[in-house]
């Protein structure tokens, strides 16, 4: 069993600062991201990942697998993809959906040996701890509480059934102007879950290749605070260089530059993405063979995440590879994007 310990990139990141440094981030100008992964099942005995080749950048996900039924007789297992939960709470909340789709927000496509899978989908709505799905359905409310849509939904529903949504904490009111006076909006509040699945054959002895791929949910904020000597004391510091393994000689390379950016209107903006990798410990043996590479999309990007042995393939471009590999952590990938403003 192997611990990742470390997937830093401090050296190829610094190779890459050949613009402007971060400014202070602002607080209306941040979208979260939405954790995503790959396939899920329950524990098996029966069926072993040989292989996983894994590519992020922040347009595309796609990850390769190979699996294998080693258990000497055919074997039919319910495999998942779980979506990320997508949770509004208020009126504020910016989540980034790649999509308009109220089920499929992700655009995700899954084949088996160059087929692609018609999988079903579930899909819960969760207020405080208690599945809401029956009612809103009842009431003719879509369920995908980001989508303008369903707060339109809501607006047409009797006043009383209004009150009763907002007593249950289903809604809100939310009362804004955009030019034409003061207006009343009623905004969803609540926890949509969705997940895809499908029974899968594997036959006994007889690889299986699955191709699964879709678009990630790329969180973002206008600026960067890291860099800032300041922000050393600033509540977050410590838990955002453990998470992405932010290195010292990353920034101290950002610091150099925040006073030329002052002169030039350059700044770093920040894109995160996050994967969840720990779910390929579900099968029976540890991942025989685990590449993975991430793309930062542009050579004036800066990048940072944590891996043991990081390799760099390309311009934009690298990786890690890993044998018998049993992951303990997820992805955390940060990007620093260069953005020029007028000064």
């Amino acid at each position: 069993m192997r611990t990742i310990v470390r997937w830093g990139l401090a050296a190829c990141a610094a190779a890459a600062l050949d613009a402007a440094a971060g400014a202070v981030a602002l607080a209306n100008d941040t979208s979260a991201q939405l954790a995503t992964g790959g396939l899920v099942l329950t524990k098996t005995d029966a069926i072993e990942m040989k292989s996983e080749d894994l590519s992020i950048s922040e347009k595309l996900v796609h990850v390769r697998y190979v699996f294998e039924n080693t258990s000497g007789r055919d074997a039919s297992v319910l495999v998942a993809f779980p979506l990320p939960d997508i949770t509004i709470e208020g009126p504020d909340d910016n989540i980034v959906v790649p999509t308009e789709s109220p089920t499929n927000f992700l655009g995700f496509v899954t084949t088996v040996d160059g087929r692609v899978v018609d999988a079903q989908v579930e899909q819960k709505v969760i207020k405080d701890g208690v599945d809401e799905t029956a009612y809103l359905r009842e009431l003719g409310v879509p369920l995908a509480p980001q989508l303008p849509s369903t707060a339109a939904a809501l607006l047409k529903l009797p006043l009383a059934t209004q009150t009763a949504l907002k007593a249950k904490g289903l809604a809100i009111d939310d009362d804004y102007d955009v030019g034409k006076g003061m207006e009343h909006h009623l905004q969803p509040t609540w926890t949509l879950k969705t997940t895809y699945y499908w029974r899968q054959g594997f036959p006994a002895g007889k690889p299986v290749v699955v191709d699964h791929r879709y678009r990630p949910s790329v969180g973002g904020t206008a600026g960067t605070e890291w860099g800032d000597p300041a922000y050393k004391t600033q509540p977050g510091y410590a838990q955002g260089r453990a998470k992405y393994c932010i290195d010292d000689s990353l920034l101290a390379s950002l610091a150099q530059k925040r006073a030329a950016a002052q002169k030039t209107g350059g700044y770093y903006a920040e894109e995160r993405i996050e994967y969840v990798l720990t779910t390929g410990a579900n099968w029976k043996a540890p991942i025989g063979d685990f590449t993975m590479t991430i793309d930062k999309g542009s050579t004036g990007n800066l990048v940072s995440f944590c891996g043991d042995r990081v390799k760099k393939i390309g311009p934009t471009t690298f990786q890690v590879h890993y044998a018998n590999f049993t992951p303990t952590r997820d992805v955390a990938i940060l990007l620093l994007v260069p953005e020029t403003f007028a000064p």
